[in-house]
């Protein structure tokens, strides 16, 4: 009876386990650019504030609003699809010189 009490209660472990880490899994936010272009446009106010090349040919992309203070980092991979990376509140702008000892770029 004890092996069988033990060997259910494992086996309830196990299932806790299996349900915990798959609620810990990542879940993709992508979509095709327009719509999140326009997601972040219609429900946050948000429009491209920056943008650079990554390594790996995908374009990243900050969103943001002044208005309501929230950004939105993106990555469109070069196939067209857009992820979102990052997203958050207390958006400002800033603009700082660089320190006189490094110069100015090259």
């Amino acid at each position: 009876m004890q092996n069988q009490i033990f060997g259910l209660s494992f086996g309830f472990a196990a299932l806790l386990l299996a349900a915990d880490m798959a609620s810990a899994q990542p879940v993709a936010r992508c979509a095709q650019r327009d719509v999140i272009i326009e997601k972040l446009a219609s429900s946050y106010g948000e429009s491209r504030r920056s943008m650079g090349l990554a390594g790996d040919n995908s374009i990243i992309e900050m969103f943001a609003s002044t208005d309501s203070g929230t950004w939105t980092i993106t990555m469109t991979r070069p196939n067209g699809i857009t992820c979102l990376v990052a997203a958050g509140s207390g958006y400002e702008t800033v603009e700082e010189e660089l320190p006189a000892k490094l110069g100015l770029p090259t």
